[in-house]
Formats: C-alpha cells, structure tokens, sequence
C-alpha cells in the first residue's frame, strides 16, 4: 500500500499552470526545434516573408483548389471511381492526430491566462491572446486548412458528390484563417479552439467509417458544428461590438479596447454567420425532413387533403349516373327497373 501511495504522489497531477499534469510545450518545443532550428515560441510571423502568408498567395492556393476539384469532377465523369481506402484512412488519422495536438497545445496555454486573467483579457488583449506561443499555433492551424482541401479531392477521385456546403467551407475557412492572423484577433484562440475539438471527432469518425466500423452518432457531428458556430458567433459579435463601440462610439455600453484589426472583424462575423445558417439549413434537409411524419395541424391539413382525394363526392356521382342512365343502351335501365314483385331494388352494378 505504501509504494502505491508513493507512486501515486509522483504522478504528475492536473493543476492549473499544467492542465494535463504532464507539460506539452517542452515536447512540442524539442520536436518543433530539431525540424526547423528554433524555438517555436521564437516564430515571428511576418507578412509577405513568411510562406503563405500574403493575400495572393492565400487567394491563388484557394482558386488552385477549386479549379483541381471542378475540373477534375469534369474528367472523372467517364473513369471509374478509385478505390483510395488505405490513404483516406490515413489522411482523416493523421488529421485526428494534429487537431488532437494542436487543441492540447491551445489549452494548456490557455487555462492559466483564463484561470489568472479573465476571460475579457483572453479575448481582447494583445497579451492574453496574442502571446508567441500562441501565434505559432494559429500558424499551424492555418496551415492544416490547406491540408484539409484534400477531402474534397477525395471526394472527386472517389466519384461522391460535391455540395456547395462542403467545398465553400473548406476554401473559406482557409481564407477566414488568414484573415484572423494578418488581422492579429486575439479572439481567434475561441474559434480554432472550437473547430480543432470538433475536428477531433470529425475526422475520427471518417477514420472509422473508412475501417468499414458504423457509428451511431454521425449526426451529432453536424449538431457539434451548429453548436460551434453558434458560441463563435457569441464572441466574436462581442468582440467586434466592443471594438467599433469603444473606438468610434464611446458613448455606448462597452467594455473596452479589444484588439484585431476592422477587415479581420467583418471577415469573421461574415463567415461565421454563413456558416451557420448553412449548417442549419443542411440539418433540417439531412435529418429532419426525410422520414419524419407530420404532427399537430400539418398532420390535420394532410390527412384532409388525403380524404378530400380518396371521397368522391355523393352528389356528382348520382348526377354522373344519371347521365349515363339516359346515353346508354339499355343496361342500365334493366339494371335499374322494378322486378316481378314491385318492389324497387337498387343495380349492384350501379
């Protein structure tokens, strides 16, 4: 019983400096040095030094993407689809693991400034969400938007149809993740968060959908996005409405200064807000429509226009009968005159 208590007092425990109990900076730091030289958090992210890091290069890599995609659905209408299973399968894990590092690497430098600061120092100050360890994540991550174009060229290779829902997010969100590093939102680390927690389960299920493994929960995916979406939407309007009040109408309710630049704002409202009406409008048509019943006064309204179709009118029906009394030859008078004993009895036929 001692050594267990002795071992168990040497395990690293979560705390609030160490989320994870272990510290995932030093990893990365070793692992980021040996590849490139230095020390991430010495990155210094410059535009038009560093790559990809100008709007014509972002806009041209974007056009690239949606020229490969459309014309290689043109030239794969009259080829069989390929097969690509090993590499899909490798794909959507290697892009499990990087969100999966990127998220831990977020939230271990995120919880101490959240934990010690505030959440409104987090979100609007230069120093709370715009550290250098902080910056080459967000490069990272803006880098994996280009990784992530190849679901799409998968998508053509293998002969699945193309939605305008999936390739307008993937090349716009690229786009939105450049425009919140050139705009310095110290607001983004809420978003990419968001979207790396979601990815991890994304991409996870690809992975195991591609294994031939059927899961349950495919629909909560797009229920996790509209969530998203929503809480991005939340920060980021009260980002920007803290931004435009304090800079050019002091007189309104504010909380004060909030940093990131004026483009950075709209590109990030704009799209968001599209995403989520998308991802609304996707639901309802994937999940909603198809296969669900009519309820209430929908259900009263179609079940009277069911009855109105199958019930002929009574009266039109006698008066059609008889009209084909007088036109016809004689039929229906001997199916309808009174037999031997007088007594009046209606045709079977009629």
């Amino acid at each position: 019983m001692s050594s267990a208590s002795e071992i168990f007092k040497t395990l690293p425990l979560p705390s609030v400096e160490r989320p994870f109990g272990i510290q995932l900076w030093p990893i990365f730091d070793q692992v980021f040095t040996a590849i490139k030289g230095y020390h991430p958090q010495d990155f210094n992210f410059q535009p038009r030094i560093t790559p990809l890091s100008t709007m014509k290069e972002a806009a041209l890599t974007i056009l690239t993407y949606y020229v490969v995609i459309l014309g290689g659905r043109e030239l794969m209408k009259k080829r069989q689809p390929f097969k690509l299973n090993t590499l899909f399968m490798i794909h959507n894990f290697y892009l499990t693991a990087i969100s999966a590092i990127l998220l831990g690497l977020f939230v271990e430098q995120l919880v101490p400034t959240l934990y010690h600061h505030g959440l409104f120092y987090a979100i609007c100050d230069v120093k709370g969400g715009w550290t250098p360890p902080l910056v080459i994540l967000y490069y990272l991550n803006y880098l994996t938007k280009y990784l992530e174009l190849l679901d799409t060229v998968f998508l053509v290779l293998k002969k699945k149809p193309l939605t305008f829902l999936h390739t307008y997010h993937h090349g716009a969100t690229a786009l939105l993740c450049y425009t919140q590093l050139i705009g310095l939102t110290s607001v983004s680390w809420v978003v990419i968060s968001l979207n790396l927690m979601v990815h991890v389960v994304m991409y996870w299920y690809y992975f195991q959908s591609a294994r031939g493994i059927k899961i349950w929960w495919k629909h909560w995916i797009t229920r996790l996005q509209i969530i998203q979406f929503v809480i991005d939407l939340g920060f980021v309007y009260f980002a920007s409405y803290t931004y435009f009040t304090s800079t050019y109408f002091p007189w309104m309710p504010n909380s004060g200064k909030c940093a990131g630049e004026e483009f950075a704002a709209f590109s990030g409202m704009g799209v968001i807000t599209s995403y989520l009406l998308l991802f609304i409008s996707f639901y309802i048509a994937t999940y909603k429509k198809d296969g669900k019943k009519p309820t209430g006064r929908k259900a009263a309204r179609s079940l009277g226009s069911l009855k109105d179709a199958q019930i002929p009118d009574i009266n039109a029906l006698r008066k059609e009968l008889g009209h084909l009394g007088h036109h016809t030859n004689g039929t229906a008078k001997t199916s309808s005159s009174s037999p031997a004993n007088g007594k009046s009895t209606r045709s079977r036929k009629a």
